[in-house]
């Protein structure tokens, strides 16, 4: 059971999860693990005052969000909240629901979902002890930067949240950690889901050698260093990098058509590849990392990014791996999966719900998370076993 030295600190407040209708399967999955840990947990503290509703049947409130026939919508919150530690969560990218405009079926785009989730923090009407956001992706984090006149959606979406009461927010892997910048004297962490990765490789890929004679971490893009480095450094591999040669003479759906990919590294030949980035969109520059690869010689390609977005459905992966250019494709339970997904032979579903719960519950207690945030050990250990079993492995 997780960190038992939990105990030795009070909860903030009495623990409540409102799982918006965009995350509502996360965070089922979440209240499970806080349920079952708590239920077995022992204190002599757990009789006093200071841990009243410490154990439920369930840490969901009911919330919901319904709309006039205009489209207009409410936040409604039907249970106290008063002196709650509150966490909400939020997929700003499940465009599986769908509400009703005038008779006319409209499906839900970020926006819609950030408006419902101000629409919670201001039905809370500021009774609760303390409001925690958790967006796995981070609201508008595409539109972190200024290259020309035009709006910074991001950082005013921070800063609105801020206003309204939320004392911190939770994103994971986001596209840029800098927009942070937008509220300096807030609370804006960015969690990273490396150790999930690796340990779900390992576990459905047994036979993979994760070792610098086998395997080597690209970076689709030169915005992706940092992450490819953090993975090359913690496995100890090398590490290469493609970078998009663009048309900036056109734009083509919203943004500068690529021309081609330019490689920086050493000889690929053989070897497994990670391509780790933060999110697929539509997938079109990451298949081509991959053709670049696969003309370089390289062996079994993994696609790992935090987010699956498959802005553009799932045929062209389909034809990728049924032509044998990439072997898996990894991406997280943290945002909307669709169903056809889930039953592709080539993916791979990493599951951060144990790890959500895990920060929600060192919170609670208002514990740092440092340890947390930084899974350097837990690689460590994880790796240390893979390599002894690969090593006894007849």
């Amino acid at each position: 059971m997780p960190n038992e030295k939990i105990l030795e600190t009070i909860p903030v407040g009495t623990l409540g999860i409102i799982a918006l209708e965009s995350s509502k399967t996360l965070g089922q999955k979440v209240n499970d693990y806080l349920v079952k840990w708590r239920n077995s947990r022992e204190s002599e503290h757990k009789g006093t005052i200071a841990f009243a509703g410490y154990q439920r049947d369930s840490y969901l409130l009911n919330a919901c969000c319904p709309r006039f026939g205009t489209g207009e919508a409410k936040g409604q919150i039907k249970e106290s909240v008063r002196g709650s530690d509150l966490y909400l969560l939020v997929d700003v990218t499940n465009h599986s629901l769908t509400y009703t405009v005038c008779g006319k079926t409209n499906h839900m785009s970020p926006d819609d979902h950030y408006q419902d989730l101000k629409r919670i923090i201001a039905a809370v009407g500021g009774k609760a002890r303390r409001i925690t956001v958790i967006m796995p992706f981070l609201y508008e984090s595409r539109q972190h930067r200024r290259t020309s006149r035009e709006s910074l959606d991001c950082a005013l979406a921070l800063q609105e949240l801020i206003h309204m009461g939320v004392d911190s927010i939770l994103t994971f892997d986001a596209h840029d950690p800098r927009v942070q910048n937008a509220i300096p004297l807030s609370s804006l962490e960015t969690v990273t889901t490396t150790y999930q990765f690796i340990k779900a490789m390992i576990k459905y890929v047994p036979d993979i050698r994760i070792d610098a004679d086998h395997m080597t971490i690209i970076s689709p893009d030169e915005g992706g260093m940092s992450r490819a480095v953090y993975y090359a450094n913690v496995l100890g591999l090398d590490m290469g990098m493609f970078y998009k040669r663009r048309d900036y003479t056109r734009i083509v759906d919203g943004r500068n058509p690529i021309i081609a990919h330019e490689f920086l590294g050493s000889d690929l030949e053989g070897k497994d590849i990670l391509i780790v980035d933060d999110m697929i969109s539509s997938g079109e520059s990451m298949l081509d990392v991959a053709n670049e690869l696969k003309r370089r010689k390289a062996g079994r390609i993994f696609v790992a990014a935090s987010f699956g977005l498959f802005t553009n459905g799932l045929d062209k992966f389909d034809e990728a791996y049924n032509s044998g250019l990439i072997y898996r494709v990894l991406s997280t339970n943290l945002i909307y999966q669709s169903p056809e997904l889930l039953q592709k032979p080539y993916y791979i579903n990493v599951d951060m719900s144990k790890y959500i719960a895990l920060l929600i519950d060192t919170l609670n207690h208002d514990n740092s998370i440092s340890a947390l945030l930084n899974p350097i050990e837990r690689i460590q250990r994880i790796m240390k076993k893979h390599h002894e079993d690969i090593k006894n492995r007849p």
